[in-house]
């Protein structure tokens, strides 16, 4: 009888072989963990701290665009910027901005699906119409105003209105956010567009409440007192009413509210607050089970996305001069959510990025773009009323190729990447599985002819 050269003895000595391939480490246990664990990399001197890296540069961005704007007639850059880059354009990119940054926390730190988030902008709009305006003729109600004071109307100041567009708006967000505490996923995004419904036919139908006239239905309330601040001059600088051309002082407002709201959400991430958020969004059931009062993290989300909200519309009210109910419409909801998701839920960079791209591109780019378009070909289309198949198209190829957005978040962008890796490890493990069988099947086999 032949010996199996396979078999092996059961204490093999050093230097003999075994009769099969290796198998992976600890038997082919946990090898979608050693897959997953990301190898060192070598450090490397850095002249500008990582947490930094991006404050600067929406700083230096932010100071180039005014300087290309306040010098462009010196540069010869008037007609590029007029059409490709205008002043009105970047005034309302950075409302978007701050609206997306708000929708972020509900969204992208807490995990909400909010398809409502006109609502705030629309309050927001109105706190500016109701406190900037003579809309409430009967009354006349002055406190720092820009206007004399003789005239009929409620007249605060800007930047009070800005304080009380916020406050309104986070009380209108726990009242909003109270019935869908015990919703989630597709319950949650319907009673949220239904509140994101509601609102904006209350102020397009609220020229009668009960003989009341809330917001002048579809006259909309226009126009409101203008913003005194510091006011940028080709010769200097002066303290004055904003007029409705003094577009490059208006932009370093809204730059100065766009920053604040990022600095808030970048705090509030780092904080007690936006951990708590985070650990409802991965698992809410073990955030409960570890503590997390569910409620009230989830009422702070839905309040403090609301501030964002009606600092952005208050915002956008002194930017159109008025308060207009026809352009709250569900589609912002829709065109917030998409520069959420495309920027990265979760990173607040992300979310700017997305935000300034997409508005832009709604704006600006892609009506100059079939302008050119049209001159060179000949032809008559119109590319603005294929924006939404655009963006339509942009967010399936995103959820192809690269879901989690421009800039995803870290934690999101291991968590995706997880996936995959770990998938490579069970298939790993399936495969070294199958040549164990293999092998039992072969030596049977062999038995089986002897």
């Amino acid at each position: 009888m032949v010996a199996d050269r396979r078999v092996q003895h059961p204490d093999p000595a050093d230097g003999v072989s075994t009769g099969r391939p290796a198998r992976p480490r600890n038997g082919g246990v946990a090898v979608g963990y050693e897959l997953s664990r990301p190898e060192p990399t070598p450090q490397r001197r850095r002249w500008v701290p990582e947490h930094l890296r991006w404050p600067i540069g929406f700083a230096l961005a932010a100071l180039a665009v005014f300087f290309l704007h306040y010098y462009a007639s010196k540069l010869g850059a008037d007609g590029f910027l007029q059409t490709w880059l205008p002043r009105a354009s970047l005034n309302e990119a950075l409302v978007w901005v701050i609206c997306a940054l708000g929708l972020n926390i509900v969204v992208g730190y807490a995990g909400l699906l909010d398809l409502g988030f006109v609502a705030f902008w629309a309050i927001g709009g109105y706190t500016a119409a109701w406190l900037m305006s003579t809309f409430f003729y009967q009354t006349q109600v002055h406190l720092l105003g820009s206007v004399p004071t003789n005239q009929p109307g409620i007249h605060f100041s800007f930047w009070m209105v800005l304080v009380a567009g916020a406050a309104l708006c986070f009380v209108f967000g726990v009242i909003i956010g109270a019935p869908t505490l015990r919703l989630r996923s597709d319950y949650l995004a319907l009673v949220t567009l239904g509140f994101g419904e509601i609102i904006p036919q209350v102020f397009r139908n609220g020229d009668n409440v009960f003989g009341f006239n809330l917001s002048n239905g579809d006259k909309s309330i226009t126009p409101v007192d203008p913003i005194y601040s510091v006011a940028i001059e080709a010769n200097g600088l002066s303290i004055r009413n904003l007029g409705p051309f003094d577009l490059l002082s208006k932009y370093l407002i809204f730059v100065a509210l766009a920053a604040l709201i990022i600095f808030i959400s970048l705090r509030l991430r780092e904080g007690k607050l936006g951990r708590a958020w985070l650990a409802i969004r991965e698992d809410e059931v073990a955030a409960s089970a570890m503590g997390v009062p569910l409620m009230r993290t989830k009422l702070a989300a839905y309040g403090i996305g609301a501030v964002a909200g009606g600092i952005g519309g208050v915002a956008y009210a002194t930017h159109v001069n008025g308060a207009f109910a026809g352009t709250f419409r569900f589609s912002i909801s829709i065109t917030l959510l998409a520069m959420v998701v495309l920027g990265g839920m979760g990173n607040v960079w992300g979310v700017t990025l997305g935000a300034l791209i997409l508005a832009w591109v709604n704006s600006t780019g892609l009506p100059q773009f079939g302008n050119a378009f049209n001159e060179q070909f000949g032809t008559e289309i119109n590319f603005t009323s294929y924006n939404f198949l655009i963006f339509g198209g942009a967010l399936v190829l995103m959820m192809l190729f690269k879901r989690e957005g421009f800039l995803p978040e870290s934690r999101t962008r291991l968590v995706l990447r997880e996936h995959e890796k770990t998938a490579v490890g069970q298939e790993a493990i399936e495969v070294d599985e199958l040549d164990e069988q293999v092998e039992r099947a072969a030596a049977g086999e062999g038995d089986d002819r002897r």
